[in-house]
């Protein structure tokens, strides 16, 4: 294992600025809102912050007072944060983003959870600082054996996982492939089978959220687990179309209303989309759909590890936890009255306290 710290050439840094001053606008209908996609004034604005008022250097200051390094397993580079508790029999705990999150994703539940457990903070194979995958292959099983490899590296023979998005499954699947040194797992999103009794009203309309997403949210998960190679060329050339990409998610997926301000932090949220610029890992991370879209058409083998569900209303999807527990051992499940997918940026109190509760 080695250390790593974050330096981008400050060539890079001026590459992105000549790219935003060079950004060719599309024309737009009027009035139409969100729902054609991202409005042009707004993406004008964020992307004129980014340009002139965004302090990457400061950031980068930020992510570097947390050890980080980086280690081989199964033949990809993986990054991760590595921060200690004050107690050395603390227990460990690793920390799973998803997409289109990044590490930068828990930077303020970072400190309030080191507190009580010793981090492990990765970045999937193929997102950030572990730079994209180099061979086909890499979907949640992999990534979950790659997540246990990492804990025993580090001497954690006892640990719990916790994830939202595609951490919430990798957490999953580490607590079942791993059964034997994983404690518990806690995740912000997990499915259920669903099964031909009579749904109750909160249960339809827990499910009339998953067939919205369907219907309406998903078309960015059916180009990347089709076409990713294909998606990379924009993505990877055009930091306005990376900025939309990703901005669009961050409005639909949180407890917001006219913008994704209104949830997250606007520098947080540039940071985010720089950890996917600075290390063109658009289209490795999008792999992962392509990768993994078999796990979602296949019956989820049965999990006995405890699992605790913290559920936020305005999050993509709401879990149903009659039909979560057919293949989970759900021992804990808090329901929340604010906040959305991205529950470590819009609410790391309740996050915090919620893991916590569960795991203490």
């Amino acid at each position: 294992m080695h250390p790593f710290r974050i330096d981008i050439p400050q060539a890079r840094l001026d590459d992105l600025h000549a790219r935003l001053d060079l950004t060719r606008w599309p024309d737009e209908l009027p009035g139409v809102g969100w729902d054609h996609g991202v409005p042009l004034d707004y993406l004008k604005d964020l992307a004129r912050h980014w340009r002139h008022e965004y302090d990457w250097r400061a950031q980068e200051r930020r992510l570097n007072e947390f050890p980080q390094f980086r280690t081989e397993i199964d033949g990809q580079q993986v990054h991760f944060l590595h921060v200690r508790a004050p107690r050395e029999d603390a227990l460990p705990l690793i920390v799973t983003h998803g997409w289109p999150g990044s590490v930068a994703e828990f930077l303020q539940i970072l400190e309030p959870l080191s507190q009580d457990f010793h981090l492990v903070v990765p970045s999937i194979p193929g997102y950030g600082f572990s730079g994209p995958t180099t061979e086909a292959g890499w979907d949640v099983f992999r990534v979950a054996r790659a997540w246990a490899e990492l804990m025993h590296r580090l001497g954690y023979d006892r640990y719990a996982a916790h994830g939202g998005d595609w951490g919430s499954q990798i957490s999953r699947e580490l607590g079942r492939l791993d059964a034997e040194h994983v404690t518990a797992v806690h995740v912000t999103m997990i499915g259920g089978l669903r099964d031909d009794e009579e749904l109750s009203e909160d249960e339809q309309r827990r499910a009339a959220t998953g067939a919205r997403y369907q219907r309406e949210l998903s078309g960015y998960s059916t180009i990347q687990s089709q076409r990713p190679q294909t998606l990379a060329y924009g993505l990877h050339d055009s930091p306005v179309g990376q900025l939309a990409w990703i901005a669009e998610k961050f409005f639909e997926w949180t407890d917001s209303a006219s913008a994704p301000e209104d949830a997250v932090d606007r520098d947080q949220l540039l940071t985010n989309v720089m950890l996917y610029w600075l290390t063109g890992t658009a289209g490795s991370s999008a792999r992962l759909y392509k990768e993994s879209a078999r796990v979602w058409r296949a019956r989820p083998q049965p999990s006995a590890t405890p699992t605790g569900v913290a559920v936020f209303p305005k999050d993509l999807v709401l879990p149903v936890r009659r039909l979560a527990e057919k293949t989970n051992n759900i021992v804990h499940w808090t329901e929340y009255d604010r906040g959305g997918h991205f529950a470590a940026m819009e609410q790391p109190e309740l996050l915090v306290a919620d893991i916590r509760k569960f795991l203490l």
